[in-house]
């Protein structure tokens, strides 16, 4: 394979081992994102063609520096620009969270946490169809069982690639799944529901009718209202699509148990589960940053510095 090295540069803070751990979910390997012995790894497919993305640190947290190799056979311009765009969006390599930390500075306990987590950017998806699909099987399932799933789709149905012995697996394609079809989806587990969900989806954008992407045009509100009228999409799926595919700074999954949980011990409320309501009303004190309050309970949450 041809290679292309480029260096990638984003706004201090950025730590980068916190950053590419928090992508795949503290684990070596989540769904088609892998971080292991301080390399990001992901395989993309651009327009017909697939390049391999690999990631590393060169830099510190106040002086960060990124390596980006880009392998692939018969690399063009166009091939390298989106490699670059995407390892940028998949790493949150141009985001800023100062503003957030002088926001958290003034909370008790949530200024402890961002110290604790210092230089965390927010990853993305490396698509709305990628992200809406991974948190379709994430719905109302335990972690454990969700990872299970995601990790099976990407296998099963995901275009794989070795490279150096280690074998990596592109996202499935919408046509691949259209393909594939419901059956084909419950041959992994996947529940009847949900895989009548993600195939209708599919069929729709293989048959023109929908364009996810089109939707980063529009408001966060225009985009909870799109795609709640999808079949098998909730607010709780919308809200997590702001942050993890939009890139939004203001969501906040008001309906995430483990959320509300988790603010109801931090702010030393009662052994319940704030309301939907009462965590609404209190998370606007957050606002614009409420998906980076989101974010960094959650990196908390799955690195063990707090448990659920």
């Amino acid at each position: 394979m041809e290679h292309y090295t480029t260096t990638l540069t984003a706004p201090a803070p950025y730590d980068f081992d916190l950053t590419a751990s928090y992508a795949t979910y503290f684990q070596k390997r989540y769904a088609a994102d892998s971080y292991m012995d301080g390399v990001f790894s992901r395989l993309l497919e651009v327009g017909g063609s697939c390049c391999l993305i690999q990631i590393s640190s060169f830099g510190r947290i106040e002086s960060p520096e990124l390596r980006l190799v880009v392998k692939g056979r018969d690399l063009d311009d166009r091939i390298i620009s989106e490699a670059q765009r995407q390892a940028v969006r998949l790493l949150g390599v141009d985001q800023d969270p100062k503003p957030f930390y002088l926001m958290a500075r003034g909370e008790p306990f949530l200024d402890p946490l961002v110290q604790r987590l210092r230089g965390l950017h927010i990853p993305q998806a490396a698509s709305v169809w990628e992200a809406l699909v991974l948190a379709i099987l994430g719905q109302q399932i335990s972690s454990h069982v969700a990872r299970l799933l995601r990790m099976r789709l990407v296998d099963n149905y995901g275009f794989p690639v070795t490279d150096n012995g280690s074998a990596h697996h592109a996202f499935p394609r919408p046509d691949v799944i259209a393909k594939i079809g419901v059956k084909g989806l419950q041959a992994l587990k996947i529940s009847q529901n949900k895989a009548k969900y993600i195939v209708d989806i599919a069929d729709e954008i293989v048959s023109g009718s929908l364009d996810l992407e089109e939707l980063q045009k529009q408001s966060d509100e225009e985009i909870i209202d799109f795609l709640t009228a999808i079949r098998g999409v909730g607010s709780w799926t919308a809200s997590w699509l702001l942050i993890r595919a939009f890139g939004r700074s203001d969501a906040f999954p008001v309906e995430d148990l483990a959320l509300r949980r988790t603010l109801s011990d931090l702010l030393k409320r009662d052994t319940s589960p704030l309301t939907p309501t009462r965590a609404l009303k209190i998370s606007k004190r957050w606002s614009p940053f409420r998906s980076y309050v989101t974010t960094y309970l959650f990196a908390a949450l799955r690195s063990g510095l707090l448990s659920e």
